[in-house]
């Protein structure tokens, strides 16, 4: 009896949009509402905030209400139709709008709770204005003309659009009943648009991969991953080897006159680089974790504080540059899609410092001695080695009373 269940997980399909020249101009015009919606319904918050502080410096007592994304769409409705400066609305998806609403709604949800202590993370700031330039040209969309179909994806008043990458693993799944799409998002990340499809995913979730090998798996800067087998995984480092070129860019881009043509396209090469590093990073990140979910049974790996890490102005920019911060999160779903058993050891568990042959575990470790010598049995080893075998010894070692606190499953 097959011991596999189908559950419901919500995934995004992205693709990279291939749009004429009509096609461009009505995703910038659909950006560009839903910065506008955005900004109409901040001014209107704002304006409740400012009264209800007036209220209650006068009486005591606040009155008026904030206005929630229902109130602002009701809103909107009633004067988009007869406001003259509004007579352009009809050109984007109403969509548009009403997400924009959403958005702010929940923007403001979360600096309330970050505010009174509710949200974990870092503090967040009240919204902002968003101005053309100075924030990410993106929209969302519902409804049930969201469609994906062979090298085109159908948007809501944009129509079919086509795409540079074939769609057919998610034309599938709909044409199977096994997905709905919920939502799509278009952005623009430098010249090129995406549309990323929110989905619900019928899956299959199996019970185990049929792979019984246990890795140990210490993530770094030298390398970006080192097993417990012995196998170095190299650190692509794109944000290390582009640094010459974006110096470059950056100074042209300094020259140039400001509002010019020039300053334009030196701008356009700068994003295109940055976004290439970003391209070249999420690559080598999805088939390391791909890789390690599907060919071990149980990965082990540290729960690291990379926000610490980056703290460190010597070490902030190669920290960042490996993406480690990310490997954990992708093992975190790969894991359950392709039935790994995932551990993640103990943030305090000193993997580095214990010997892997004898489990000695030294005082202290600097980070500049890469090879690890046992004072104890006299083992040998590379330090990054040495802390992978130890997260695999620590699999075998975890029914013990002593490595309980060390080990959590996922």
């Amino acid at each position: 009896m097959s011991s596999n269940k189908v559950i419901s997980v919500r995934q995004a399909y992205q693709f990279a949009l291939d749009p004429n020249r009509c096609q461009d101009q009505a995703l910038w015009s659909h950006a560009g509402g839903r910065r506008f919606a955005w900004n109409w319904g901040l001014c209107r918050v704002r304006e409740a905030l400012d009264a209800r502080a007036a209220e209650k410096t006068a009486t005591g007592v606040a009155v008026t209400r904030v206005p929630t994304a229902f109130d602002l769409i009701n809103a909107w409705n009633q004067i988009k139709k007869t406001d003259p400066r509004l007579s352009w609305w009809s050109e984007n998806s109403t969509y548009v709008y009403q997400q924009a609403f959403r958005d702010l709604e929940q923007a403001l949800r979360h600096y309330w709770k970050s505010r009174n202590g509710e949200r974990k993370g870092r503090r967040l700031g009240f919204p902002k204005f968003k101005k053309r330039g100075r924030c990410r040209d993106s929209f969302r969309l519902q409804g049930k003309s969201l469609r994906c179909e062979d090298n085109t994806v159908t948007l809501p008043k944009l129509g079919p659009i086509r795409t540079h990458e074939s769609t057919r693993k998610l034309s599938r799944r709909l044409a199977n009943g096994t997905a709905r799409i919920t939502s799509a998002t278009a952005s623009r990340t430098a010249h090129r648009w995406y549309v990323s499809f929110a989905v619900e995913v019928q899956r299959i979730i199996p019970a185990a991969n049929g792979q019984t090998a246990t890795v140990g798996v210490d993530v770094g800067v030298r390398h970006l991953a080192v097993l417990s087998t012995g196998e170095l995984i190299s650190n692509p480092r794109p944000l290390d080897r582009s640094l010459r070129k974006l110096r470059r860019i950056s100074r042209a881009y300094s020259r140039t006159k400001e509002g010019s043509a020039g300053r334009r396209e030196t701008a356009a090469r700068l994003a295109r680089t940055h976004a290439r590093v970003a391209s070249v990073r999420r690559d080598v990140l999805h088939k390391l974790t791909t890789r390690l979910a599907t060919e071990y049974g149980t990965v082990v790996v540290e729960d690291l504080n990379v926000a610490g890490m980056t703290r460190n102005r010597r070490l902030a920019r190669a920290v960042a540059d490996s993406g480690m911060g990310a490997v954990r999160r992708m093992l975190d779903y790969k894991s359950g899609w392709y039935g790994a058993h995932l551990v993640v050891a103990d943030r305090w568990y000193p993997s580095s410092k214990t010997c892997s042959g004898c489990g000695d575990v030294k005082t202290k470790l600097a980070l500049s001695v890469r090879v690890f010598e046992c004072d104890r049995c006299g083992l040998v080893l590379d330090r990054d080695e040495n802390a992978a075998r130890n997260l695999a010894n620590l699999v075998a070692a975890s029914g013990e009373e002593t490595l309980n606190a060390r080990v959590r499953d996922c």
